[in-house]
This record gives C-alpha cells, structure tokens and sequence, in this order.
C-alpha cells in the first residue's frame, strides 16, 4: 500500500477527428499512438467514459498485449487512466502479455466488465509498425457496433481526461498491488496473473488432455511443429503443448514475444509463415500450426506441406466436434459461419440436422448467437474459429490435431468445395471505394442475373447477386452492405470485401472464389488451376488492377 494518497489529475485535451474504432478496435500506425500528443489517452477516455459511471465505479477490467513495441508505455497509461476513471481492479497478464483468446477467458471466469487489449493482430511490430486497442465487452467478445459508435461519439467532443501520474507498476512482479488515491474510500488494486494458467484451466475442461498426450509421447507418437511467430502464444505453446501435454521442446519454435515479431510479419498463412511450410514439406511432421501476433488466427498444415484452409478445418471440426469432451456432454445446437466463408460447413449442418447462420465478417455477430444459445461452434475465412464455452475457441487448434490429423485427407474428400481469397492490400482507398460502388451497380442491375460467363470449357449462370445484408436474430439489429456476392447456379461464389482491419495506410480489397467439384477425381487439382475461371470472372467484372493500377494481389491464400 502506498503511504501517501495518489492524486487524481485532469488534463486539458482536444478531440482528434480519426478515432473512430473500426471492426477490430482502433488500428494506426504505431507513431500516431506513439507521437501525437494525448492521441493515446483521448481514446482512453474515450473508452472509458463510454461506459456508464454507475457501472464503472469499482468494476473490474482485464488488460493485455500481444507483446508489441509500445505495449508497456501504453498499459501503463491505461493503469493510470483507469484508477482515476473509478476502475476498482485491473487484471493484467505477467509482463502485459495476454492473448485475445485468454483475455475473454478471463473477463467472464472473474464477471469482468470488459477487456483492453493492445494489438494489431496480424500487422508488423516495431516502431515502424502498426499498433491498435480493442475493447471486448462483458461477454468476453468483441465490442458490437453501439459500443463502438458510444466511443466514436465521445472521442469526438472529448476537452479533458483523467489520470494518476505518479501511479506505476512493475509488471514483471505477480501479485496483487493496491494503491491509496486521493478522495477514494478502496484502495485501486492492480493484479499482476500468470499469462496461461487460468486459460489452462479452462481448457482442461475442454478437450481430453489424456488423449492428446498419449498421441504426442506414446508409441505412434505424432511429431507436431508448432510456430508461435514471436507473438503472443509463445507462452502459451510452451506451456500446454510442451510442459502439459509432453510434446519435444523441439515441437514449438519462435516463441519468444518480440516487439517488432523478430521483424517478420505475425500472419499465419502459407506466404508469412513459409518456414514453416519448409518444414512441413520435408515429411518429419505429421502435423503444423502457426499462430498470428494476438493469437485469435491460425493455419494449420498436415504432413508434406498439405495446407488445411480455414474453411475445410472449420468444415472438419464440426462434422467430428462431439470428439471434444464438452460438447459431446453438452450437445450441439447450431453452427456459423461469416458471409465470405466456404459454404462446406453448411453441408455439414445440413447433414447433422442443426442450424447455420450466415453473418458478416467480424467476431461481435457471432457473440449474439452463442450467448443465445444457438450457436455451438462457429469460424470465419480469416483462420479463425470459436465455440460456445467460456470464451472463444480462437486459436485452439493446435489442440485439435488429433482430430484434424485424421481428417486431413477427408477435409478435401468429404466436401470437395475449392476455395481461395487474393488480397490486394494498401490500396488507395477513394480507389478501392469507387470500386466497390460501381460494381455494387452492376451487380444489383435486374439484368446482371441472366448473365452467362464463359471461360475456357467451362459456363457459369448467375443464379443471384447482392449486397450482403444480415438480420441478427436475436436482438434484430440490420448490418447492411457487408460485401458484394455472385451465387452461381452450380453453387460457385464470387465475393468482393472491403476489410475493415487496417492501420489507415490504404484499403484492403479481398476477392473471394469458392467452387463445388462433383467428381472424385478432381478433388486434388490444384485450387488455382480450378478456380481459375472465377477469378478471371472476378478480375473481367471488377476491373481491379486497371483500376488500382496493381499487377496482382498481395497475397493469395
């Protein structure tokens, strides 16, 4: 306890025109947080103000970081905002580090009001990077569209914030730490837990560790290569793979947490995460996983370099979830999916009679649907993949090889759907706007479903085209304009995205193919050699690269 009391300042500021949080939190460049006098602590403020004072008095909020650069500068202002704002407890993860995933754990295992996280997710570290502030809500999930516009609408009048300066914490020391504050009755407590084991825990009561560690140390043992990329699941593969679960130290690479991820970029597909497709390749390996800065993203590889999309390992999981204790126990009520992902799931709920929801991108639309209790499991296109326990499910997939292990050859089989996404990232944004506006006209012209589109042997009819628009089936809220999609009469998809993800340094424009393949025999074609004529669709329609003046996408994956 502090001797003497620690005073309460407010400081005179001026609103900046730029905060409003968009599907992932507030995402800039690390120099505008870093740089720009109060531009930190305005959003802060912001943040916190837009919770109701009767509700904040005394509350307990959650704090973490995936470890990158500027993330011990910023907690330590979030810790002096909060004890000034009336916050009564922060939980914060040994040296701030805490991921997505068990950051939600937290915020429902102890009623928490809600959690800051500081992370840019799968965008570089480092002082050139990027950096960003989400907000998940009591539920353990994303902030949904009200809280993030009642922040919005603070940040833009905001005069003055509130803060302890002279308050500061180690964040190296576990404990609990209380601190004496001037005209307050309770001391402001910091406690500082150990990253993993709480999250641990709940995992335990998850999925059949017994059975994971027999697959790992026993006589068939399955040799895993796991990458953390430097980022937050570090800890956290250590931990339960290697020290709980008793795979070979050898099975988890790079992580250490960095501050700029070893200079690489934390985003866990076959272009970012090539070292690991190395190794894969070479056979020693049955199974692969690399986890992106945050850990709430993933990709998975079986042996030889097989690459398991996001939307066959999602596809996967659900035809075999009752293998995993708590839903074998619990039942399964439904399954859902974001809009752009691979319609294969749908097959599977269609055929184990449960409901799918189709949503927009973004992880707060599948937040209604769990704590309703209509969803069981749910995924998105970007590796990404929840369930409806204690917190989110994201990331967990380095715990379900033993499951996907015995799918990766029937992932391709059962659902023959090809699919891929090309990225087109940094692209002016007015360009990228404009864009979008007038291929929405064409597209929702009557006349656009009759066409016809013939490329090379083969023909595709327009079955429908639209902008994607979503009901919310509990509490009925409309999401309009979630994306531009093509369904063709043999089940093809053709989709154009604006992410809304990035730094403010460009648009990213995404283009989405989807095809079902009937025959058997074409089921190992290459997914670009398949695809092809949709893309050529997709490029003839949309004029992409005349009109942004690129040669090719970024990324495709």
């Amino acid at each position: 306890m502090e001797t003497n009391p620690i005073p309460i300042l407010t400081i005179q500021t001026t609103p900046f025109d730029d905060q409003r949080p968009g599907t992932n939190g507030l995402r800039k460049k690390t120099a505008v947080f870093e740089s720009k006098k109060n531009y930190l602590q305005n959003y802060i403020q912001s943040l916190l103000s837009s919770i109701d004072l009767r509700d904040r008095q005394g509350c307990t909020m959650v704090v973490g970081s995936d470890g990158r650069y500027f993330s011990r500068a910023a907690t330590e202002v979030i810790v002096q905002m909060a004890a000034a704002n009336g916050i009564g407890r922060l939980v914060i993860g040994h040296n701030g580090i805490l991921s997505t995933p068990a950051v939600s754990c937290i915020i429902r295992k102890i009623k928490a009001i809600g959690g800051i996280i500081l992370t840019a997710s799968h965008s570089p570290g480092g002082p050139g990077g990027d950096f960003g502030i989400k907000f998940n809500v009591a539920n353990g999930g994303p902030s949904p569209d009200t809280v993030m516009e009642r922040i919005h609408q603070v940040s833009r009048t905001l005069e003055e914030y509130a803060i302890c300066l002279d308050l500061h914490i180690d964040l190296s020391r576990l404990g609990r730490h209380d601190f004496d504050l001037e005209n307050k009755f309770k001391p402001f407590r910091v406690e500082i837990v150990d990253s993993v084991e709480i999250y641990l825990n709940m995992l335990r009561g998850i999925f059949d560790f017994g059975a994971i560690k027999s697959l790992l140390t026993g006589p068939k043992q399955l040799k895993i290569r796991i990458d953390a990329m430097n980022g937050v699941m570090g800890p956290y593969v250590r931990r339960i793979l290697c020290d709980e679960l008793g795979a070979p130290a050898n099975s988890a690479v790079n992580c250490v947490p960095l501050e700029d991820f070893g200079g690489q970029h934390p985003n866990p597909n076959p272009a970012f995460a090539a070292a690991l497709v190395d190794s894969m390749k070479g056979g020693e390996f049955g199974f692969g996983a690399a986890f992106d800065a945050d850990g709430d993203r993933y990709m998975i590889m079986g042996e030889n370099g097989f690459f398991v999309s996001p939307s066959d390992s999602l596809a996967v999981m659900a035809a075999n979830l009752s293998c995993i204790p708590y839903f074998s126990q619990r039942g399964i009520r439904g399954f859902a999916r974001s809009m752009p992902t691979s319609t294969a799931i749908d097959r599977v709920a269609k055929a184990m009679k449960v409901a799918l929801y189709e949503t927009p991108t973004g992880w707060r639309f599948f937040g209604n649907l769990m704590d309703s209790g209509r969803c069981s499991f749910c995924g998105e296109e970007s590796f990404g993949t929840g369930g409806c326990h204690q917190s989110p499910l994201k990331a967990h997939k380095s715990l379900t090889f033993a499951l996907m292990t015995n799918h990766l050859e029937s992932c391709q089989n059962l659902f023959y759907l090809q699919y891929c996404l090309f990225d087109y990232e940094g692209v002016d944004s007015r360009a990228a706007y404009y864009l979008m506006r007038d291929l929405e006209a064409v597209l929702t012209d009557k006349a656009f479903t009759t066409q016809k589109f013939s490329v090379g042997n083969s023909i595709y009819s327009v079955e429908k085209a639209d902008n994607f628009e979503y009901t919310d089936p509990v509490d009925g809220s409309v999401s309009r304009k979630q994306g531009l999609r093509i369904i063709f009469t043999d089940s093809s998809r053709i989709i154009f995205r604006l992410s809304g993800t990035g730094a403010g340094t460009g648009a990213t424009l995404r283009i989405y193919a989807e095809s079902y393949e009937r025959d058997p025999e074409r089921h190992n074609r290459e997914t670009q050699v398949v695809l092809g004529p949709l893309i050529a669709i997709a490029l003839k329609i949309s004029n992409i690269h005349e009109r942004t003046g690129r040669k090719g996408p970024s990324v495709i994956t």
